[in-house]
């Protein structure tokens, strides 16, 4: 059997969920014909009204990795769209942007006739839509981006939009029992552009000529004929979810919890538009510190740019595999915590037989092409070391330090391990080292410092860490403390003025035995 062919038959069992949501596109194309479009399609969707965040990103990130996974599953081609709602209407002014007046002042008209409060695009969606596509083509993803507008204003979308009009009784009978009664009473499929004022209409629409997509509404006291076709209205948002799907011929598409009855709904209505809603399931959403949703207009959430001052992408992508089906709280103190965890299962990957790996996040980071690169030491080391030499430490002193730790250490023989280095200082600087505070030795601990300085003393400068592991433990076994952990609590504490830390034995041949007798000096003084 070659390599492709166990994989594939790996794949065809394993747990991993990117595997078991390739396997729901499997039982769509049984007999591995390609659809009429010539193409199994994946989407995205992002609503341009804010600043998009991680939790829009990642939705790509996750996309992504099913079609990875679908790859390894069958031949048939695929293709992933990028899809940006920037039609819709901006019903609310983000708090994260400048210039809020002038946004106030076009509430209501699509994000494309917006100007960028930011002063740098034609619109504000242009801006959004910029930076979305900065964010995926950073991380290489193979997309097609789309904007909705463009699909209106062009034509694309006319033939479904004249379907819309044709079975809009049928729509109205799926929505109209999920609305309040008030709702109910304004509620319409389509959205036309108002011709005098350019907002995206909330009225009720009353279809004249479904075959020439005309209809009639009510437009500040006055009664519009019109056609919806070539821009001139949208579709209300499940019903344009539903009318996309069936367009496009959308195969898969994941989506937040907070869009399951919206999923429900607009499965419903692409069946009455004659199409099939696509594959896919709804993923749990991250949540800020304080356990609340992520906002796009808030911007309570960690932007991309943010995560990646303090940590590789593969860390964030780390982050985005695990458990997508369960609420995460997204913040700064989580992404030192990814970095580790990743390059621990990445160290794991070579040895482990195939259905592992298959299991293993790596695989799914790096579509089964895992680098070989291992790093000497970990992230969480690397920060307690620069925690302990300052805010104004440089990467040049770090790389100085793992050299007395490290055979050949170097930027050349560890590029991964020097961009680290990059990231903890940026995360010390900003994170750590306005919250260390050494406080002074109580009690017995003042007794094991001393024997620990005596200790250290004694041997040699490049002493091995395990060696002095084992003097570490020694001390607080035999110390006085009442568990194990107080003694290392009060290392932490004293040492590194923070209540958490390393292995110390680590640390201390990484610091230096002469670099820790100071520090212990400075805290028994």
């Amino acid at each position: 059997m070659t390599d492709t062919q166990a994989l594939r038959a790996a794949a065809l069992t394993s747990k991993a969920w990117p595997y078991e949501e390739a396997r729901k596109l499997l039982k769509r194309y049984p007999e591995g014909q390609a659809p009429a479009k010539g193409y199994v399609l994946f989407e995205t969707g992002y609503g341009p009204s804010g600043l998009p965040h991680i939790g829009t990103f990642n939705e790509v990130l996750r996309t992504t990795m099913v079609r990875n996974a679908f790859h390894a599953l069958s031949d048939l081609p695929t293709k992933l769209i990028a899809f940006s709602d920037d039609m819709d209407g901006l019903r609310k002014v983000p708090d994260n942007v400048p210039n809020q007046e002038m946004l106030r002042a076009h509430l209501g008209k699509p994000l494309t006739q917006i100007p960028d409060p930011f002063g740098k695009f034609p619109s504000f969606a242009a801006h959004n839509n910029a930076m979305l596509r900065e964010f995926l083509d950073r991380f290489g993803f193979d997309y097609e981006f789309a904007s909705s507008t463009e699909y209106y204003a062009s034509g694309r979308f006319d033939p479904i939009l004249r379907t819309v009009l044709e079975r809009y009784q049928a729509i109205l009978d799926v929505m109209l029992s999920t609305l309040r009664a008030e709702r109910r009473a304004t509620y319409s499929p389509v959205l036309p552009v108002s011709p005098k004022s350019g907002v995206v209409l909330q009225v009720p629409v009353e279809v004249v000529d479904p075959e020439n997509g005309v209809v009639r509404f009510e437009d500040e006291g006055e009664t519009i004929e019109q056609s919806v076709f070539g821009g001139k209205a949208k579709l209300q948002w499940k019903v344009d979810w539903a009318a996309r799907w069936v367009a496009l011929d959308v195969d898969y598409e994941m989506s937040g919890k907070d869009l399951i009855d919206s999923t429900i709904q607009s499965g419903k209505i692409a069946r009455v538009l004659g199409g099939k809603p696509p594959e896919g399931f709804n993923y749990e959403m991250f949540l800020d510190e304080h356990g609340e949703k992520i906002s796009k207009s808030k911007g309570n959430g960690l932007s991309l740019e943010q995560w990646l001052t303090y940590g590789p992408e593969e860390s964030l992508a780390f982050f985005a595999y695990r458990e997508p089906k369960k609420a995460k709280q997204l913040h700064m103190g989580v992404i030192p915590r990814a970095v580790d965890e990743y390059w621990q299962f990445r160290g794991n990957y070579p040895a482990q037989p195939i259905e592992q790996k298959l299991g293993n996040p790596v695989h799914h980071i790096h579509d089964g092409k895992v680098p070989a690169e291992t790093l000497p030491v970990t992230f969480g080391l690397l920060l307690n070391l620069v925690g302990v030499m300052g805010a104004d430490a440089t990467p040049e002193q770090v790389w100085g330090y793992l050299g007395n730790y490290v055979e050949d250490a170097s930027a050349e023989r560890y590029p991964d391990l020097d961009k680290l280095i990059g990231h903890a200082l940026a995360y010390n600087r900003d994170f750590v080292a306005p919250t260390l505070k050494r406080r002074k030795p109580e009690g017995v601990e003042t007794a094991a410092l001393e024997r620990l300085d005596r200790e250290l003393a004694a041997l040699p400068a490049d002493a091995k860490a395990e060696d002095i592991q084992n003097i570490v433990y020694a001390i607080g076994n035999e110390g006085g403390f009442a568990q194990l952990r107080d003694w290392f609590k009060a290392l932490y504490e004293t040492l590194l003025g923070s209540s958490q830390g390393p292995r110390m034995g680590s640390f201390i041949a990484l610091y230096g035995v002469d670099n820790t007798r100071k520090l212990i000096a400075e805290a028994l003084a």
